[in-house]
C-alpha cells in the first residue's frame, strides 16, 4: 500500500470535512483544510470546527476560494498532496432554485481547478463527494451506483453527476484515480444549520413549528456522520484500478477501463421523515408542532442506498441507528448553544 500521508480536503470547514480531517489528523496524516468560511450558513460554527482541529498538530487551514484558479494551482504547487478529498460544493437543493450561479462557480468551475491541481502535481488519488440527488427521477430502489442516473431534477444534483462525467475524464485522459461517492442525507454533531435535524431541533426547543415537507409522506436513507466518515477514510487508502471486466457494448456506469469508480456511502435502511421526528421529540422531551407543506421543487420522496458494492470492495457498511444518531447531535447542540 502506497504512504498517503499528505492529505487535502477541499471543503474542510465543513460539517463531513472537520469530521474526516480529525480522523486522519489522528491515524497521522498530514492535512492541509481549504475552507473560504463563506457566509452560506453561520460562518462561526465553521470557525470553531477549525478551531477545535487547529489545537492539533499536523493541521492547516488556508482561506482560498475554490473557483480561484491561480490560487488553486498555488496551493497544488507549494504542498504536493497525496490525495485530495473534495467536498467543498455549494450544496443543499432549494437554495439551486434562488441561486443558480454559486452552483456553478463552485460545484464545476472549481472542481475543474481541483481535477487541473491533481493533473499537474501527481495526486495519486482524488476522492470526492458526489450525493445521492443524482438519482433524479430514478424509481427503482434501493438505489444502485450500476443504474443508470441521467435525469436530474434539480441543478445541485446535475453539477454532482457534472463531476462523475469530470472524473472520468481525467482518469481516462490522463490516468488520474478518481473515486465519487454518494453519500446519503448525512447527520449528526456539528452538523449544518440548513438541514432537518438542525432546524427542526432549533424550532422545537423555541416551541415554533416545523415544516414538514410532502406533507409528511418522505423517506431517507440517513446516513450518521461517524459512518461517512469511517467509509471515506476506508476509500481514500484503497486506489482505483481500471477494470479488465468493463465492456462499450454494455457500459456499467459504476466502474470503467480507466482507474475510475463511485460508490453509495448510506446506512441502507430508508426511514420515514416522521419517524424521524419522533426520535428527535423522544431525545428533546418535546412535542414537534408540525406544519405539513407540499413537495418542495427538486426534492424526491425518497432516498435509499444499495451499498453492495461498498461490502464487496471494503468489507464495510454503515450500520449507526437513529435513535443513537440523533441522541449524540442533540447531545452536542445543547453543549454547543448552552441549551439548560
Amino acid at each position: 500500500m502506497q504512504e498517503l500521508k499528505k492529505i487535502l480536503i477541499t471543503g474542510g470547514a465543513g460539517f463531513i470535512g472537520a469530521h474526516l480531517a480529525r480522523k486522519l489528523i489522528d491515524s497521522g496524516a498530514e492535512v492541509v483544510a481549504m475552507d473560504n468560511l463563506n457566509d452560506y450558513y453561520d460562518s462561526q460554527l465553521k470557525k470553531d470546527r477549525m478551531e477545535a482541529l487547529a489545537a492539533g498538530e499536523n493541521f492547516t487551514h488556508v482561506n482560498i476560494d475554490l473557483a480561484d484558479r491561480e490560487a488553486v494551482a498555488g496551493l497544488f504547487s507549494e504542498y504536493g498532496f497525496d490525495v485530495v478529498v473534495n467536498l467543498a460544493a455549494q450544496a443543499g437543493v432549494r437554495h439551486s432554485l434562488i441561486d443558480p450561479g454559486s452552483y456553478i462557480d463552485t460545484n464545476l468551475v472549481g472542481f475543474g481547478n481541483i481535477l487541473e491541481g491533481c493533473r499537474h502535481t501527481g495526486v495519486k488519488h482524488l476522492v470526492y463527494a458526489s450525493s445521492s440527488s443524482v438519482y433524479g427521477a430514478n424509481t427503482r430502489m434501493p438505489f444502485s451506483v450500476h443504474d443508470n442516473v441521467d435525469h436530474p431534477v434539480s441543478l445541485y444534483a446535475a453539477s454532482k453527476k457534472a463531476n462523475e462525467l469530470m472524473a472520468h475524464t481525467y482518469s481516462h485522459l490522463f490516468s488520474l484515480p478518481t473515486t465519487g461517492l454518494r453519500f446519503f442525507t448525512v447527520y449528526g454533531p456539528w452538523g449544518r444549520p440548513d438541514m432537518a435535524l438542525f432546524l427542526f431541533t432549533r424550532a422545537i426547543l423555541e416551541n415554533r413549528p416545523i415544516d414538514v415537507f410532502n406533507h409528511g409522506n418522505m423517506e431517507r436513507d440517513f446516513t450518521y456522520i461517524d459512518d461517512i466518515v469511517e467509509g471515506v477514510c476506508r476509500v481514500i487508502h484503497k486506489i482505483p484500478q481500471g477494470s479488465s471486466q468493463w465492456s462499450g457494448d454494455a457500459p456499467d456506469p459504476a466502474s470503467s477501463y480507466c482507474p475510475y469508480r463511485v460508490y453509495n456511502i448510506g446506512n441502507n435502511n430508508k426511514e420515514k421523515l416522521l419517524r424521524y421526528i419522533e426520535v428527535l421529540e423522544e431525545c428533546l422531551g418535546k412535542k414537534a408542532q408540525k406544519n405539513f407543506m407540499p413537495m418542495q421543487p427538486g426534492d424526491v420522496p425518497a432516498t435509499y442506498a444499495n451499498v453492495d458494492d461498498l461490502v464487496k470492495d471494503f468489507g464495510y457498511k454503515p450500520a449507526t441507528t437513529l435513535e443513537y444518531g440523533i441522541a449524540k447531535f442533540v447531545q452536542w447542540y445543547k453543549e454547543y448553544y448552552q441549551v439548560v
